[in-house]
């Protein structure tokens, strides 16, 4: 088998898988929403986000360890247009979403954040304390939508 043969049966392959995982994973998602008695953008917002982002997390730790910032932001930002852009216009082209209004509440906050981002963006420098800004945004977010379900 030729190198090329085998990198085409690899992401064959994990094509296979990461189709397989997600339908397992928006499942049990859905059945841990029913179970917890919590709404299924509680869990789409908390688990599921962030089990399909930790691979973005390593990824972009990574490259800021080694030296590689432009990747490490390149990816991030990258990551969000593919998915406001690509993941949810291909969706919707596909079958219609229903947006509730507590969606569009969160769509104000990603616009914030958005705008909060580009702010500290433009300092040319994500330094710690623009890391503890947006990790505390987080936290707040979070705690927010806890308090709705609530």
């Amino acid at each position: 088998m030729t190198d090329a043969t085998l990198t085409y049966v690899q992401m064959a392959a994990g094509l296979v898988l990461l189709l397989g995982g997600a339908d397992i994973l928006v499942r049990s998602a859905a059945t841990l929403a029913r179970r917890l008695a919590v709404s299924s953008l509680v869990v789409g917002m908390t688990l599921v986000a962030f089990g399909t982002s930790a691979p973005e997390l390593i990824v972009t730790l990574d490259a800021a360890l080694s030296g590689a910032p432009d990747i490490a932001v390149g990816n991030i930002v990258g990551s969000n247009i593919a998915n406001l852009l690509l993941i949810i216009g291909v969706s919707a082209a596909i079958y219609p979403i229903a947006v509730a209004a507590s969606v569009r509440h969160d769509a104000l906050v990603l616009a914030g954040v958005t705008v909060l981002f580009t702010a500290l963006a433009l300092t040319g420098v994500l330094a710690w304390w623009a890391g503890a800004i947006l990790i505390a945004g987080l936290a707040l977010f979070l705690a927010s939508a806890a308090k709705r379900e609530h």
